[in-house]
């Protein structure tokens, strides 16, 4: 197995910029967090190597507003601090091979890919060398991966890219393709807790249990680090879907259009700080304590 030195961050959306991105995208904001303390964005940050040195650059590609994500994300940035911040509006494939911009993510030190509709990503950068340029600086260099939402949801391997929430447990109604492929053996989704997903991913589970399903809460984020160690950023909560001891499930038997069964798949629930090691498959609850105001993990824990 390759260890990737780059680091992957996986955010379930809605994150709280300090300004009125959750408005715009019809996405109710929560009001209690602190995000330019503790929070995600300012996270990526202090994970790159140069941190507020870093040369940003967001593709706004997922989204159907392109020009005012990237002007949210310019001015979070700034908040913070970063002022190297540019936006790559790439809409087509054609977009995606000019030279510009291939030059520009060869330099860049961290990549965040806005929300959106994820089929976007899969469709405009598969298999183009804008893509496998990235891949290769992920595995071989000190690179920051970020993405919201869709971005966050195109990450893996494969993908859900279609499935209403109520009638997610019926076969068919679930849908998956490739996605990006910075990470293997997981398929995450996104607004999970907020727009009841559940079914969403215990069904993508359960016709893939090998796969870790990674159910991402509003303003909660994942920090993966070799490919493997991920841990929970951000104030909401992770839900983690693990098939590989599920008991018995009849999704190959049943007909197209009918309800589905799942015996004993296994649930857990991730807060802040706390960790899971792909590797080992195994959940790390972290505890944590406040100094000066701000969440710490105990590191006597």
């Amino acid at each position: 197995m390759i260890i990737p030195k780059g680091k992957l961050i996986i955010i379930g959306g809605a994150v709280d910029m300090g300004t009125n991105l959750g408005s715009q995208e019809n996405i109710i904001k929560p009001n209690y967090l602190k995000f330019f303390e503790q929070g995600i964005l300012k996270r990526i940050i202090t994970e790159s190597a140069k941190q507020h040195e870093s040369v940003v650059e967001v593709i706004t590609t997922a989204s159907q507003i392109p020009e005012l994500v990237g002007v949210e994300y310019i001015e979070a940035f700034k908040q913070l601090n970063v002022s190297n911040v540019g936006v790559l509006d790439i809409r087509s494939r054609e977009d995606a091979k000019r030279e510009e911009y291939l030059e520009r993510i060869r330099v860049a030190d961290v990549v965040m890919f806005s929300g959106g509709d994820q089929l976007r990503l899969s469709s405009i950068f598969g298999g183009t060398e804008f893509l496998q340029i990235m891949k290769t600086r992920y595995q071989n260099e000190d690179f920051v991966v970020a993405g919201t939402s869709a971005g966050a949801a195109a990450a893996s391997t494969n993908m859900i890219y279609r499935g209403q929430s109520h009638k997610a447990l019926i076969k068919g109604e679930v849908q998956m393709t490739a996605g990006l492929g910075f990470i293997d053996s997981v398929i995450i989704d996104t607004h999970f807790v907020q727009r009841g997903r559940i079914g969403r991913l215990l069904y993508a589970v359960a016709s893939n249990p090998g796969m870790l399903g990674i159910g991402l809460g509003e303003d909660a984020g994942l920090l993966i680090t070799g490919g493997t160690m991920m841990e929970a950023i951000g104030s909401g909560l992770t839900i983690l879907v693990n098939g590989r001891k599920m008991a018995e499930t009849n999704i190959y038997d049943v007909e197209m259009g009918s309800p589905v069964s799942i015996k004993n798949m296994r649930v857990s629930v991730m807060s802040i700080f706390d960790k899971f090691d792909l590797a080992e498959y195994q959940l790390i609850i972290k505890k944590f304590v406040k100094v000066d105001g701000a969440l710490t993990p105990d590191d006597n824990n």
